[in-house]
Parts: structure tokens; sequence; C-alpha cells
């Protein structure tokens, strides 16, 4: 057993060590489904809830948890895309690597904060002078920091107003549904879940 734990150990570090905002997205990601699943089955599973309560309550649910995922993944994707092209594009760099780039002016000067520059490629092309490490080590901060601002506005305001404004639309409907004079109980059988 404690093989498999240092295989699993050795793996996480291996595919996270140079982007930890990867591992705050996938850990956060796994978060929500699991989060939206619980919430799910017990809400299936609950004796107490009628079966009209619960034809409402868990498409609702489900629907709250793709909203919720979708929205996270979205917002902190695209951030983390956002701040990891400032850095690669040099609009974004520690001191020794804006020194690397002015000692070499003549040939990066216009480039620099060009959406088609990557410094990725400059470290590629000069492994012996340019400051690799230092690159890298601010280019996982910048992400990271961007990842966490980005979950924090996901999680705190877009979701939030995307899922009750869903809720709202869904809960019109059902309101509908329930308030037709129509509706009797053999649809509410039918409704089950």
């Amino acid at each position: 057993m404690p093989n498999l734990y240092q295989k699993i150990l050795k793996s996480v570090y291996n595919n996270f060590k140079e982007d930890t905002s990867k591992m705050l997205i996938a850990t956060s990601g796994i978060g929500w489904f699991l989060s939206s699943l619980a919430q799910c089955v017990a809400i299936y599973r609950n004796k107490e809830i009628s079966p009209e309560s619960k034809s409402f309550l868990f498409p609702q649910e489900v629907a709250d948890g793709c909203i919720n995922l979708f929205s996270f993944l979205v917002i902190t994707l695209l951030f983390k895309k956002g701040m990891q092209k400032l850095c690669t594009t040099g609009k974004f760099a520690p001191k020794s690597v804006r020194e690397f780039l002015e000692k070499n002016k003549d040939i990066y000067k216009d480039k620099v904060g060009k959406l088609d520059f990557n410094l990725d490629d400059v470290m590629k092309n000069n492994p012996d002078k340019f400051p690799a490490d230092t690159y890298k080590s601010y280019k996982n901060l910048v992400t990271t920091l961007g990842t966490v601002g980005a979950s924090i506005l996901s999680c705190n305001v877009a979701t939030p107003i995307i899922r009750n404004s869903t809720a709202s639309k869904i809960q019109h409907v059902y309101k509908d549904i329930y308030s037709n004079p129509a509706y009797n109980t053999s649809n509410q059988k039918s409704m089950k879940i």
C-alpha cells in the first residue's frame, strides 16, 4: 500500500509541480461535482420529500450542479489562460527576465508584449542565458493567483447569479404545471423520480 500511495503522490507532483493552478482547478472541479452529486442523491433518497417536490427539486439540483461546474470551469480557465498569456508575452515578467530582454533588446525590443511573442520559446532557444527557473516560478505564481481570484469571482458572484436566474425560470415552469387544472394525480405519478 505505501508503494501505491507514493506512486499517487509522485504522479500528482509531476503533473502539477510547474502549474499549481491546474491542481486548484482539478480539485475544485471534482469538489463541485461531488457536492452536487451528494445533493442529488440526498433529495432522491429522502423519504420525507413528497414526489411532487422531488419532481421539482431533483432536476433543479442537477441544473444547479451543471451550472456550478460549468461556470466555475469556464471562468477559471479563461482567467488562467489570460494570466498565462500576460506572462508568456512578457507583459508580466520578473526582474531577471526583463533584464535578459533588455540585454537582448536588438532581438526582442519590438516583440515583447505582442500576442505572437512567447517567452517559453525564448527560454527554449536560450537555455544557458535565460533565467528559466525564475520565469517558471513567476508564471506559476501569477497563474495561480489569477485562478484563485477567478474561483472567488465564479463561486461568489457569477455562479449564484446564473444559478438563481435559471432556478427562477425552472420554478415558474413547475408552478404553471401544478397550477393547471388539467394536472391530476396520474400526472403526479408519472413525474415521480
